[in-house]
């Protein structure tokens, strides 16, 4: 890696915007850093003595791919092939070859649900029973992958899989969102969106039509029909440029609840940036039309000038608390409850890091139950430059998993939910959310805590801890994993919090861009509890003991059903969807120095 290590500040600075050339790419993001003298930042010159694939190989699977995770598989083959002076040998082919495509297509059942949206159900649970799952804790040991899907010029997968019907669902980073055969991974059909999809797909009928709903990072929410991929209308669920829908839309009596997030904790770096004037919220969409019903904001004000910052710029609040996981439906109050994420300025708000509760129909805020208070944090409290740091700065402990709406027997209920500060909440949402019990499973921290979220069985809810550590590079902003830190795997009564058992993290040993943490969501069928791990593997932990009975390495090569090269990392962000005899998983997440990969995997006991 010696002779790959000087183009690390080719990679050290952000892109502004999307760049068509590779000169406009790297005067916007690069010149101030390769003309102007940095440390390990040589020349042009310099740079034309590699090749283009020497150049690609590093900035995608190699030592640069903390740096390179911010640009798009086109942008990273631009920079390569402008910046060597070199063209690649071989050019990327994104579409599906019609050897990729199914060779029939017969009409799919769609009312036959296996495992629709991102918590299996309204109540967000992430449980599947063991008539839906086709597996038990005795056969999982002989899950072996079946299928490989790989989505090409891809380091992360960040979606999770929708299977309803025979056919899965998921989107890319690239924006693709594809219909595959469950039983072979032939693709049924794709669409392009208008940028990266990463929440799961929800499949209903409307109007006699089955169609598929989701959003993209750009704040847009589409339908579509779900079995021939046929867009049916394209809505912006948020004003603000830099919206985002991260979390699965939730769905219930013919309206669309979409849950907004931005990236504009990592846009308000720059000190010349007026941060900030985001709110996070829940927008309501008519179904059939995608016509705005209603859309309540996790913060009452509208953001206002409050300061200017050292270097002059204006700044705004309140701002933040984006809503970054899927709601939870109850029909029994007529309710939808979400956790919020934390301030981006000052002032702090009641809002944020909490529970929210609205009416259904209306939208009107119930009851909040703040988690942690005072915090306001951006990107920039963690930079060298802190010059947009709220002065509050911290300690970014939002949620970013949704609450499971458990119930505790005897007419009793409780909203379950980790948050980022190591705890996990539960609160009661008969009584404005009065807490019930809070029980600590990290450290907590930026990355900390419980991040994607939890499974229940209705006994205990099973939660895995991230505490990701992430190590600083000194040639940028980017981060590395650090391999000694994170992990842990814990069972919890739901009825008082109390820990039923506890499984310690694995060790990464000499493996490049691991971690023992587990941050991606937990998935529990009866009798086991599955959990994936930034060190790249999947296991099974027995709901009785919390020992390991299945333990999966995905970080290896893969021959593709599409042709594409496939290979596996690290695991984060989604949990795994099972039905009918089948485990579906993506693997590869750069995310805080995780390792690259580009799969999605089917695996099953009868699998190759």
């Amino acid at each position: 890696m010696k002779l790959l290590l000087p183009i690390a500040a080719l990679m050290a600075c952000s892109v502004t915007g999307f760049a068509q050339s590779g000169e406009d790419l790297f005067k916007s993001a690069c010149a101030s850093c390769h003309e102007g003298g940095m440390d390990r930042a040589p020349a042009r010159a310099a740079l034309r003595e590699f090749s283009a694939e020497r150049v690609l190989q590093a900035v995608e699977t190699g030592a640069m791919v903390s740096m390179a995770s911010r640009y798009s598989a086109v942008q990273r083959r631009t920079i390569a092939e402008f910046v060597t002076g070199k063209t690649l040998s071989d050019k990327l082919v994104d579409l599906p070859s019609p050897e990729a495509m199914c060779k029939a297509s017969p009409e799919p059942d769609f009312s036959k649900v296996s495992w629709n949206g991102w918590g299996q159900g309204t109540s967000n649970a992430r449980f599947q029973t063991a008539a839906n799952a086709g597996l038990s804790a005795t056969n999982v040991p002989k899950l072996k992958v079946k299928w490989a899907f790989g989505f090409p010029g891809e380091q992360s997968v960040m979606a999770q899989a929708t299977v309803v019907g025979g056919r899965l669902f998921i989107g890319s980073p690239g924006g693709k969102v594809y219909s595959l055969d469950t039983a072979t991974g032939c693709v049924h059909w794709w669409m392009q969106a208008g940028s990266a999809v990463r929440n799961a797909v929800r499949i209903e009928n409307v109007g006699g039509v089955f169609m598929a709903f989701f959003g993209d990072q750009s704040g847009n929410v589409y339908a579509v029909d779900a079995a021939t991929g046929k867009q049916v209308w394209k809505v912006k669920a948020d004003d603000s440029p830099v919206a985002r829908v991260t979390g699965s839309i939730a769905f219930n009596a013919g309206k669309l609840y979409v849950p907004i997030a931005s990236g504009e904790e990592v846009a308000s770096t720059g000190p010349g940036y007026e941060c900030c004037k985001f709110r996070g919220s829940i927008t309501a969409l008519d179904a059939a039309t995608g016509k705005q019903v209603w859309k309540t904001y996790s913060i009452e004000e509208t953001p206002k000038p409050t300061k200017k910052n050292a270097a002059g710029t204006q700044l705004y609040g309140p701002s933040g608390a984006p809503i970054w996981s899927s709601p939870t439906i109850d029909t029994r109050r007529n309710a939808i409850y979400a956790t919020t994420g934390n301030n981006y300025s000052d002032p702090p708000t009641r809002g944020s890091n909490a529970f929210l509760a609205m009416d259904l129909d209306t939208g009107k805020l119930l009851w909040s139950r703040q988690m942690t208070e005072q915090d306001a944090y951006v990107s920039a409290c963690r930079l060298p430059d802190k010059t947009n740091c709220p002065d509050s700065n911290g300690p970014d402990f939002d949620f970013s998993s949704g609450p499971i709406l458990v119930d505790l027997g005897n007419g009793r209920r409780a909203l379950v939910a980790g948050q980022k500060s190591g705890m996990v909440h539960a609160i009661n949402p008969d009584q404005q959310g009065e807490v019930l019990w809070q029980t600590r499973v990290g450290k907590g921290g930026t990355m900390g805590g419980v991040q994607w979220g939890s499974a229940s069985d209705g006994t205990n809810v099973y939660v895995a801890n991230s505490d990701i550590k992430r190590i600083m590079l000194t040639y940028s902003t980017s981060t590395d994993a650090d391999p000694l830190q994170g992990g842990g795997m814990f069972a919890l009564r739901i009825s008082d919090g109390k820990q039923v058992w506890s499984a310690p993290p694995a060790k990464c040993g000499t493996r490049a861009r691991c971690s023992p943490a587990q941050s991606a969501a937990v998935t529990a069928i009866p009798g086991v509890a599955f959990s994936g791990s930034v060190d790249g593997h999947m296991r099974g932990y027995s709901t009785r003991d919390g020992k390991v009975i299945w333990d999966f390495d995905t970080q290896r090569e893969y021959k593709t059903v599409n042709g594409v090269p496939g290979r596996g990392g690290s695991i984060d962000g989604p949990g795994p969807v099972i039905s009918g005899g089948m485990l579906f998983m993506g693997s590869g997440y750069v995310g805080a120095g995780g390792a690259p990969g580009n799969v999605l995997l089917g695996l099953s006991v009868d699998g190759k």
